[in-house]
């Protein structure tokens, strides 16, 4: 019997990817979108807002409704914000953390009392390599993804006498289409921080245009599926991605503090 897998944000990018994979591995896929009817998709897609609470609840019940199960649970919504922290209305800090980190904390326990039942589950976060780390003009999003990484260690300790799994999956630049859908602050022209963070984003852009084919994330996820154990988190992405959280880890602070600033032009 096909497993059934719920991911949020399932309409585009990453979340895309990972739903057409999994379904040519035979699993029974349900993605997520504030607006289903606007995007073509292999896979059902629900209706869900992460960031409300009704929705959420909506969104769950009517998957129980059908598959009566939920297998796996794919936290993959989000939203990338940029811009300096001076800067950047606490409206939108509010909202990113609401759709980063209150949204897969909500759908978790939306989707655990069926978990419960049923005697096993596997819930995925997909964090972020950006959230082992303070970058520059990222500030907030770093801090998003750094607190659902955190989250998720303690959430699988308590969840561990339900046979339920829990995994973050932190994804490095991959060529999607978040760098379009980003808030960016806007860039005053009398800022003082006017040039530092122009330069600052046509640099990570540069990196998401050049980022890997996102079907690299479905691979990754199908084999975390496969593992009876799987491990705490993984990092998916370019090796200088991954080997700058090993550098942080064994370099003195100022010294990796000038590493990423010259990689930024700043």
């Amino acid at each position: 019997m096909a497993k059934i897998v719920l991911i949020t944000g399932g309409s585009s990018g990453i979340g895309k990817a990972i739903g057409e994979y999994l379904q040519t591995r035979g699993y029974k896929v349900y993605g997520t979108s504030r607006n289903p009817k606007n995007y073509k998709s292999s896979f059902a897609l629900l209706p869900l807002d992460v960031t409300s609470s009704e929705s959420i609840q909506n969104c769950v019940t009517q998957l129980l409704d059908i598959e009566k199960t939920i297998d796996v649970l794919i936290n993959n919504a989000g939203v990338g914000i940029t811009g300096p922290i001076e800067e950047t209305p606490i409206s939108e800090i509010k909202n990113a953390f609401s759709t980063n980190l209150y949204g897969p904390i909500e759908m978790t326990n939306a989707v655990l009392p069926a978990m419960r039942k049923q005697g096993y589950g596997h819930i995925i976060n997909v964090t972020s390599i950006a959230g082992y780390m303070g970058l520059p003009y990222r500030g907030v999003y770093s801090a998003t993804k750094a607190a659902l990484e955190i989250t998720t260690e303690a959430y699988r300790m308590e969840l561990k006498q339900f046979n339920v799994k829990m995994t973050n999956v932190a994804p490095g630049d991959f060529a999607t289409n978040i760098a379009a859908g980003r808030y960016h602050a806007p860039i005053a022209q009398d800022s003082p921080y006017k040039e530092a963070y122009g330069n600052t984003l046509k640099t990570m852009d540069a990196h998401v245009d050049a980022g890997k084919d996102p079907t690299k994330m479905a691979e990754v996820i199908f084999k975390i599926l496969q593992n009876p154990n799987p491990k705490v988190r993984y990092k998916v992405g370019a090796f200088i991605q991954k080997f700058s959280i090993v550098l942080k880890a064994i370099l003195p602070s100022k010294m990796y503090e000038a590493m990423l600033m010259k990689h930024y032009e700043l």
